[in-house]
């Protein structure tokens, strides 16, 4: 950018300029001009108001807003240079251009305003666009474990505790386990964004301003729901923001469970499944490695998200109010966590498309480690016997299928009954894994019928008919 150098909103008060340490070290145009786009829309709002308020003349707005719009478009074609730190950060630079576009009346934009009042409104604006997008690759990653399970109602595989097999369950049932954590992060996205349509601008530096401003026409032309009711607070809060980065590590915290299992879960040891070549890698030295490299990433990521919610968490801890320079570090936090956990999910969504299911392998290790036990307990309960001690006699018969080296459904009738004269025929009916998925009816059950129901409502609410 020509003909801006020591371009400053503030400099009437200084008689020497700035180190040139100083300005590197203070400038956030590096990072903040990403704030472009909701910048110069905010900015529009404004002078709009301003002559419709008879606080500006309509000509100068309509400069203004022409001008503005030609910024934009040159930030948007890469035609104007955003890397002079003297010109501090993306507010500074936008008036400045305007500036040399339209003269004096650019200098009109900033009646009633602060960069303090006007920044927090353009991170606001940027996070509501920001989770907007969010949300859409929600519901992408949302549609791929759906449509993944409903090829898997019937696929069999263990459920684990402490990563040990625990009971039967459906494959079907546990990706839908994912989909419920991806859905209540979505409401809790709805509830953050729901906070952060509120505007400050208007709030000025701290105290609000003497001029007579229309906030609330100002809060409807660019999708605010309401206005902030205490000016102090409005420059100064950035609760908005430390909640939209609780919500972006509870994803990737998310995303990074489900990575950790397929990472598991193609091992050899495991072999349930195959990344597509699109999302894995090899090795240099090993010719036969066949690397889960995108899962891990996506695990080793949620690091970087986590700390940049302690990150923000700790520049808020201490400031008093209302504005102070410590909030410049809000942005960087916000862009790069989201960056990453939007990466994620892009990948996630085509990463289940391509995966490879060993239905057969999943069902193997379903009679392996005595995953009927429970029933063991659970049919003898229902025969009277006391659960504390049905569950005492289904571990002695675990026992002595661990010493035979059998499965609990291979002892025969007679060894059963020495362990419980409550045993009859119908007990291997009751062992059977299929029957043990299928009677688990409760809420929320495994049962080949509740997770079809589950498909069902899922469905409805992910594709939506047209009207």
């Amino acid at each position: 950018m020509t003909g801006t150098k020591d371009y400053k909103l503030w400099g009437g008060r200084f008689a020497e300029p700035n180190h040139e340490l100083m300005e590197r070290f203070n400038a956030s145009l590096g990072f903040d001009r990403r704030l472009f786009e909701v910048d110069i829309a905010a900015s529009k709002a404004h002078a709009a108001m301003l002559a419709e308020q008879g606080i500006i003349g309509r000509e100068d707005a309509e400069a203004i807003i022409s001008g503005l719009e030609q910024v934009r478009a040159e930030i948007t074609a890469g035609d104007l240079e955003l890397t002079d730190p003297s010109l501090e950060d993306i507010h500074t630079a936008v008036e400045a251009r305007l500036q040399q576009l339209i003269g004096e009346a650019a200098g009109r934009l900033h009646t009633a305003r602060s960069r303090n009042d006007q920044v927090a409104t353009d991170l606001r604006l940027w996070v509501m666009a920001a989770g907007r997008e969010l949300d859409q690759a929600l519901l992408q990653y949302q549609r791929a474990l759906v449509e993944l399970a409903e090829k898997h109602l019937d696929t069999l595989m263990p459920a684990y505790t402490h990563l040990q097999p625990a009971q039967p369950t459906l494959l079907a049932h546990h990706l839908l386990a994912y989909y419920e954590m991806a859905r209540r992060d979505r409401r809790r996205l709805a509830d953050c964004l729901a906070r952060a349509a509120v505007l400050p601008l208007g709030a000025a530096a701290c105290t609000g301003t003497t001029y007579p401003i229309d906030q609330a026409a100002v809060a409807e032309q660019l999708g605010f729901t309401e206005v902030c009711a205490n000016s102090l607070d409005a420059v100064s809060d950035r609760d908005f923001a430390a909640e939209y980065l609780f919500v972006l590590s509870l994803v990737q915290i998310h995303l990074s469970r489900l990575a950790e299992e397929l990472i598991i879960w193609s091992s050899a040891e495991f072999g349930f499944v195959t990344p597509s070549d699109a999302f894995a890698t090899g090795s240099s030295i090993m010719p036969q490695k066949k690397n889960p490299d995108a899962a891990e990433l996506m695990r080793g990521k949620t690091g970087r998200v986590i700390g940049s919610l302690v990150g923000l968490l700790t520049v808020l801890k201490g400031l008093p109010l209302a504005y102070n320079k410590d909030l410049q570090e809000d942005k960087e936090p916000v862009f790069d966590a989201h960056d990453h956990v939007l990466d994620s999910l892009r990948v996630a969504a085509p990463m289940l498309e391509g995966l490879t299911v060993h239905a057969d392998r999943m069902r193997a290790s379903v009679a392996q480690g005595f995953l009927n036990a429970t029933e063991l307990a659970d049919y003898l309960a229902a025969k009277g016997v006391p659960f504390r001690q049905a569950h005492e006699m289904a571990g002695r018969a675990v026992r002595l299928a661990e010493q035979q080296g059998v499965g609990l459904e291979q002892l025969e009738l007679a060894q059963l009954q020495g362990i419980s004269d409550q045993v009859e025929d119908d007990v291997y009916e009751a062992l059977d894994p299929r029957t043990a998925v299928n009677r688990r009816t409760s809420a929320g059950g495994t049962s080949a019928a509740g997770v079809a129901k589950a498909l069902k409502e899922a469905r409805k609410r992910l594709w939506p008919p047209k009207k």
